[in-house]
């Protein structure tokens, strides 16, 4: 019986946003909009921080792998959301279904664990700004940055071997606009037990601990300013982690609104609208806190645009 269920579904139907289809053309466009915004303001980031020689510091190492995951978490769904406002039948592929899952996954993990890397730097920068150079060498770095790309490898391939082992029976419906995991098991028809118990314990740590250690490293901050209380040290604090605020605001926001504090009416809605926030709107907004925000950012900008040639060599 399992192994005729599992052959029966091919596909799945993403019934996407709660949009009336008279404003369907009108979301359309801006939703393409949106998308191509990310795209491109990520990827001024990316560019910045390699053809800029004064942008070649741990920072913005860090910020050019968030930007990177940012381009390319936005576009697990958003091409698939786009396509499927324009089709008669909304469908994906199983497989199709599964990659985008492990995707999202993958993207979703690795910014925040890159976060997590942002954070610590801008502790070392502040606490221990005679020790930075030493501490934030290249080595650990490039160290902190692979052990983000190996551990979501990882967490995402767990998932998503975990999600292929059970059974779909007739129902094929998904009530989101991507392949979401809770949305998946609720539509297995065999014993999901394992699943659910994975996603609370390894789930719950990858989540967790990284919020907990960028706590951790903003209360140490918060204690070292304290210390020598001074409008300047203050004002240089701010500018140091008010972008990286910004972002791990949005980021986790939207995901605790998601995850933590569930509404008992029109949940699936609700759900719906804070994913679109956390996949589309803060991939989008993200390059614009850190261009508008920060310093470094709109010095290495004017020196691209008044230089007479751009020098694209990656």
């Amino acid at each position: 019986m399992s192994g005729k269920n599992q052959t029966i579904i091919s596909e799945f139907i993403l019934l996407g946003l709660p949009i009336d289809p008279e404003q369907q053309n009108l979301f359309y466009a801006l939703f393409l909009a949106m998308y191509v915004t990310t795209i491109l303001g990520n990827l001024v980031i990316i560019i910045l921080t390699r053809v800029d020689s004064h942008l070649h510091t741990p920072m913005y190492l860090f910020l050019s792998n968030l930007s990177f995951s940012d381009l390319c978490f936005s576009s697990v769904t958003m091409p698939k959301l786009l396509q499927n406002m324009q089709s008669q039948v909304p469908s994906i592929p199983y497989a199709g279904c599964l990659a985008q899952m492990y995707f999202f996954l993958f993207f979703g993990d690795l910014e925040n664990f890159l976060l997590v890397g942002m954070a610590y730097d801008r502790y070392v920068a502040i606490c221990f700004p005679l020790h930075y150079t030493a501490i934030m060498n290249p080595q650990l770095c490039l160290s902190l940055v692979a052990l983000s790309w190996v551990m979501t490898t990882f967490h995402a391939m767990l998932h998503t071997l975990l999600m292929a082992r059970l059974c779909f029976c007739a129902n094929k419906v998904i009530p989101h606009f991507f392949c979401d995991m809770s949305a998946l098991l609720k539509l297995a028809c065999s014993d999901t037990r394992v699943n659910e118990l994975v996603i609370f314990i390894v789930g719950g740590l990858v989540v967790i601990i990284p919020f907990l250690l960028i706590i951790m490293s903003y209360v140490r901050i918060v204690s070292s300013i304290l210390k020598v209380p001074s409008t300047r040290g203050i004002r240089k604090a701010f500018s140091t982690c008010g972008s990286h605020l910004s972002v791990v605001s949005l980021f986790y926001g939207t995901a605790i609104g998601v995850y933590l504090c569930p509404s008992a009416n029109n949940s699936t809605t609700k759900e719906t609208v804070m994913a679109m926030m956390y996949t589309v709107v803060t991939p989008m907004l993200n390059p614009f806190i850190y261009s508008l925000r920060n310093r470094d950012i709109k010095g290495a900008l004017g020196r691209i645009f008044h230089k007479r040639t751009f020098p694209f060599s990656l």
